[in-house]
């Protein structure tokens, strides 16, 4: 028997991976398409819907008999995001960082190979850009997945190339040489862009926020339409983007005295 190896519950673990396959575009779903997606027993399957539904996980449409997340997952959503220091801290940067560009911004983190949004302030223009907070997005595709990826250990962008580069747009990188010359450039630079290469239409711009330590742990972000962050706004934008990721930075512990880019 192989000494400290971590029990796993199988049950556990297919009740999360049920509560784990809702998603934005799939806000609903029947025990036969979890089933099918999941590679489960239709019967495995309605228990463990049955018992997250009696816990508020998860509630029955009575007429379609279709399922969706319950207020429960609400519920400990709130208590992870109202616990994380970076996110009460970037809070205030995040609502400057609207005023000073008119366009959405949003506070990501890498969880994965993906990043996800975990905060976001809306821009006043009546066009915006739909986004979606803890949707998973590919990292190589992203400004702030890839400042993310770029200021992390290389094995991480190796492990994201070794999944495959799908090309979401003509725009998105596929070349795994790109992307690394791609990275390469944000480090030197200090941010990065993503122009059309998740959402055609899309622009955003993303620069670091550090920890205490110094290392990179989140990505701030303005994302609007090409129509509105043209190319000539980019370095200025980027600037200010920049500026609120290290006063997001500081405001986390961090003293650039003391630590090398």
């Amino acid at each position: 028997m192989t000494k400290n190896k971590p029990q796993v519950l199988s049950s556990v673990r297919n009740a999360l991976r049920i509560l784990k396959s809702f998603s934005t575009f799939e806000p609903t779903k029947k025990v036969s398409e979890l089933a099918e997606s999941l590679g489960l027993a239709k019967s495995t399957v309605s228990r463990l819907l049955s018992t997250l539904a009696s816990e508020g996980f998860v509630v029955k449409d009575d007429k379609t008999g279709a399922y969706r997340l319950g207020l429960s997952v609400l519920t400990l959503g709130g208590i992870v995001t109202n616990h994380l220091e970076i996110h009460k801290e970037a809070a205030p940067v995040l609502y400057k960082l609207v005023n000073d560009t008119g366009e959405t911004s949003h506070l990501a983190i890498m969880d994965g190979l993906d990043t996800i949004y975990i905060h976001k302030e809306e821009c006043n223009h009546p066009v915006r850009i739909l986004t979606h907070l803890g949707r998973r997005n590919p990292s190589y595709c992203t400004s702030s997945g890839k400042v993310l990826l770029a200021y992390n250990d290389s094995s991480l962008t190796e492990e994201v190339i070794s999944q495959g580069l799908r090309a979401h747009t003509p725009a998105s990188i596929t070349d795994p040489d790109k992307l690394r010359l791609e990275l390469k450039s944000i480090r030197e630079k200090g941010y990065a862009v993503s122009t059309e290469e998740l959402t055609e239409g899309t622009r955003s711009v993303a620069a670091p926020i550090r920890d205490f330590t110094g290392k990179v742990v989140s990505a701030i972000t303005v994302v609007g339409p090409i129509q509105r962050m043209k190319d000539y706004k980019i370095k200025e934008i980027a600037k200010k983007v920049m500026d609120a990721g290290k006063e997001a930075s500081e405001r986390l512990g961090y003293d650039s005295r003391y630590y090398k880019n």
